[in-house]
């Protein structure tokens, strides 16, 4: 008894592991067919195409240049070490796909063998490592990647023996430990990670193909049926739940696969038509302000840039209007801003021979979208630089590498971002403190962290208390109006037993100025707000409701017309713990009130560029004419 009792437990964890084989979808099967190498994104022969696109615009041109003036750089460089940092060797990853990329494409468009040699070498050296570090398994998914993409595009002109070791290497340290259970959460979650660690692990899988052809029918099967979790996030009109940063990794991972795939089977399985996934450039497009910075809410960094997988999207579309922000970043912009991206070579394969002249400036001003993580995105003019530009973001603080920022909003007037937001700090600047920064629970300890809380960002904090992680604040309603651009949203769960009801609307009125009113409900408490704007600007209090802010030469006017009775403020962002990061250069600035016991209370907030002219009456929320939000 004793001995089947023990064994039990071992029949159902065995049979658990089968399910997922069990349940396992055939997408492709024994008769499924793949190209000779190279087979992954470009096909032996294709190379024709970019050159003839080099040869027809100057841009491209300059860019291809670029790239084979990257890797001329780095036939020099010794290859990458396995150094790990904290619990990752994601850095070395990276390099070592942007380094066997952009040679691998070096000598595809060149011939010229010294991109090859460099190529088999750095990836000889990653093949030697111990392993690719499969407990934090988007280590192992881009060093596949790596050697997937520069073992197919040199097949033909490697040597058998490096052949041999690479192959051997893609199976044992990058495919083989993704089928343990130990090392494949991913496979369940919703987020960057299955996007990425799937397209690593098919590319693998496509590479070596004609050697394990039941394991990678295997692999890719998984991947076509699992990676529909995180798409599904796209729905219903494409705005993408982790933000701007994290829409450069995980959708332009999941672009790599899809493209990979369709290539490779000249099929894409449905995945194309999953609600809101081809929509998703317009939301990428309108993340951009015109002084070129994201709306960087969420674990995003600060800055704005290219995106090689805007070009996937716009040909989808038939539509080069998506290309209207990456035109500017490749005309405008430093050539060598580009080359880190480990990505960038896809560019050209992806450009489909669109000229500069053919992207021309959207036509609607606003762009609004549902999902886990709303947000309103809203500008006066595609091509003023000195246009206003707004984006407002609801949500929850749940959703994975969000903030406590529900309600905030960015602004940009003048060719100046005076409305910012920090967004991440370094993950291992926190963890090697002993930060534990992933938890999403009410006190998990991310919400210690300064950058990350409500009282860091442009919204509200009511009795020094932080949002409500349960909580999930819709926007309810926007308008395309030119002469009153807006979006409301419903705070009201994010601040579930701190207020009765809160509601915010934001607008560019006439397009000359902005607009952030909030509607209050107290509950049977007197209760304490705190309205806070975080800016680079320098701040001068100039009245009791009134503030200056000033950066380069450029003013714009902070006014509350309501309530009348506030205290006008400035907070410190200087850091407090050894964990959180500095700050320099910059200023919270906002204002106090009371709210006594039950009342209802108004926040008018005025955000006012020097040049603006008259100023409108603002109604109650519930007089702007608003429509519902769309599905689209």
């Amino acid at each position: 008894m004793k001995k089947i009792a023990f064994l039990l437990p071992l029949l159902a964890w065995l049979l658990v592991l089968q399910v997922p084989a069990l349940a396992q979808k055939e997408y492709l099967d024994q008769n499924t067919k793949v190209p000779a190498h190279p087979r992954l994104l470009l096909l032996k022969g294709e190379e024709a195409a970019i050159q003839k696109t080099i040869a027809a615009d100057k841009t491209w041109e300059k860019m291809h240049q670029a790239i084979l003036t990257e890797s001329d750089a780095l036939l020099e460089v010794p290859p990458v070490e396995r150094i790990q940092i904290g619990r990752r060797l994601l850095d070395k990853s990276r390099e070592a796909l942007r380094r066997i990329f952009f040679l691998s494409y070096a000598h595809r468009l060149s011939g010229q063998d010294k991109y090859l040699k460099r190529a088999e070498k750095e990836m000889l050296a990653i093949a030697a490592f111990s392993d690719w570090n499969p407990s934090h398994f988007l280590d192992v998914a881009e060093m596949t990647m790596a050697l997937a993409i520069g073992y197919d595009w040199l097949y033909e002109k490697l040597p058998e023996a490096s052949r041999r070791t690479i192959r051997e290497a893609i199976l044992k340290k990058g495919i083989e430990p993704s089928m343990d259970p130990k090392h494949n959460a991913w496979l369940r979650v919703s987020h960057n990670w299955n996007q990425v660690c799937n397209a690593g692990m098919t590319y693998g899988a496509l590479a070596i193909y004609e050697d394990e052809p039941a394991l990678a029918r295997r692999v890719i099967n998984r991947a076509i049926q699992t990676i529909v979790l995180p798409m599904e996030d796209y729905a219903p009109g494409g705005a993408y739940p982790e933000g701007y940063g994290y829409w450069g990794y995980g959708t332009s991972f999941n672009v790599m696969f899809n493209s990979a795939i369709e290539k490779a089977f000249g099929n894409d399985f449905g995945l194309n038509a999953q609600p809101g996934f081809l929509q998703t450039g317009g939301y990428l497009r309108s993340m951009t302000g015109p002084t070129g910075v994201s709306f960087n809410y969420s674990d995003a960094g600060g800055g704005g840039g290219l995106h090689p997988a805007m070009f996937w999207f716009a040909e989808k579309a038939k539509d080069p209007s998506l290309l209207w922000v990456e035109k500017d970043f490749l005309m405008n912009r430093p050539t060598d801003r580009h080359l880190r991206d480990r990505l960038l070579p896809a560019i050209m394969i992806w450009s489909a021979g669109v000229g500069m002249d053919k992207i021309t400036a959207p036509k609607d001003k606003i762009w609004v979208g549902a999902g886990k993580s709303p947000v309103a995105l809203m500008r006066t003019s595609w091509t003023d630089p000195n246009a206003i530009y707004l984006g407002l973001k609801a949500g929850s603080p749940s959703v994975n590498h969000a903030h406590m920022d529900i309600g905030s909003f960015v602004l940009d007037a003048d060719g100046v971002r005076w409305a910012m937001d920090f967004g991440a700090q370094s993950y291992e600047s926190l963890e090697s403190k002993g930060m534990n920064i992933f938890g999403r629970d009410q006190n998990a300890q991310r919400w210690t962290i300064f950058r990350y809380v409500n009282q860091t960002h442009n919204t509200l904090t009511i009795n020094d208390q932080l949002q409500r992680v349960a909580g999930d604040a819709p926007i309810t309603g926007y308008s395309d109006a030119p002469n009153y651009l807006s979006a409301t949203t419903d705070l009201t769960p994010v601040y579930k037993g701190q207020l009765a009801r809160a509601q915010r609307g934001v607008a560019i009125v006439d397009q000359q100025y902005v607009v952030v009113r909030d509607e209050l409900e107290a509950l049977s408490a007197e209760t304490t707000l705190r309205w806070t704007m975080l800016t680079p600007a320098d701040v001068k209090i100039v009245g009791k409701n009134k503030a200056e802010l000033t950066k380069d030469g450029k003013k714009l006017i902070l006014e509350v017309q309501e309530p009348a009775t506030i205290t006008m403020k400035t907070w410190s962002t200087e850091p407090t713990t050894d964990y959180d990061a500095p700050n320099p250069g910059t200023t919270l600035v906002g204002f106090e009130a009371k709210l006594p016991a039950g009342s209802k209370t108004a926040l008018t907030v005025l955000l006012v560029p020097e040049k603006a002219k008259a100023r409108k009456k603002v109604l109650p929320l519930a007089q702007w004419k608003q429509q519902s939000l769309p599905t689209r």
